[in-house]
């Protein structure tokens, strides 16, 4: 995405309760319903968390979709098997009741796992991710590696016509031809979200698509954390501020 689209966020105010009435929620996961953690597998959604979601969704007539670098399996693994879910940047998809929509693993993706798992063993503090259909390289843990790293992703990312996802602190490399932007654009088709007006909360410049197609289709996006550039309209904190921006929602939507 363009640099020249964005604009500074310092000024952005928090979003307005009446934000959420009416609305189709699209939210990310990682950064924005639970805190980055050194490890992917330490994440948790508590219990509170998704009681929480399943009520706000209540009141949303069903218009609220978890959209998320996270394969689906992961997500439902996190509990939320019963919500709409789009993972791995919008290449997968699940309907409550319905299974998963996920195109198939390619060998491409195997060879890359094992580039980037050679590559880790001689480096302490990487991690490799591996995901139903993509694999990450994470660095959080040895930032000094991260030139290496993105130099490696790119090289793969060529050899195998595979795409960099970017996000924090890590390089995925998965298929081309979504985003989180494409998968607001076909939620936002399904009969169930329909009607609303799209608002996708997100923390990561992987969320910057979602941000977009919100506001083509007549919605906002919520940046969540430090001020930065951002095609969002507002923003939120931290982690901390977004449950209560939407508890507030459960509270106040009629």
């Amino acid at each position: 995405m363009s640099e020249s689209l964005l604009s500074p966020a310092s000024d952005l105010s928090p979003p307005p309760s009446a934000l959420l009435k009416g609305a189709a929620l699209f939210l990310d996961f990682d950064g924005t319903l639970v805190p980055i953690v050194d490890t992917p597998d330490a994440v948790h959604a508590d219990d509170e968390l998704l009681d929480m979601l399943r009520h706000l969704r209540d009141r949303l007539d069903g218009r609220l979709a978890i959209v998320s670098g996270r394969s689906v399996a992961t997500l439902c693994d996190f509990g939320f098997a019963d919500f709409m879910l789009a993972g791995t940047h919008g290449l997968e998809f699940s309907k409550p009741g319905e299974g998963a929509r996920t195109p198939p693993r390619l060998p491409s993706i195997n060879a890359v796992e094992a580039a980037f798992q050679t590559f880790a063993d001689d480096r302490p503090g990487l991690l490799v991710e591996r995901k139903t259909i993509s694999v990450g390289l994470h660095f959080r843990r040895a930032p000094q590696w991260e030139d290496e790293a993105e130099a490696l992703a790119e090289t793969l990312a060529a050899q195998h016509d595979l795409t960099i996802q970017r996000g924090k602190m890590m390089f995925e490399l998965r298929p081309g031809g979504a985003d989180k932007g494409s998968a607001v654009q076909a939620l936002m088709q399904t009969e169930l979200m329909a009607g609303g007006v799209p608002v996708f909360i997100g923390d990561d410049v992987t969320d910057e698509e979602g941000f977009a197609a919100a506001a083509e289709l007549g919605g906002a996006g919520i940046l969540v954390g430090p001020a930065r550039s951002t095609l969002a309209a507002f923003r939120l904190e931290q982690v901390a501020a977004v449950r209560h921006y939407l508890m507030q929602g459960v509270a106040r939507i009629d």
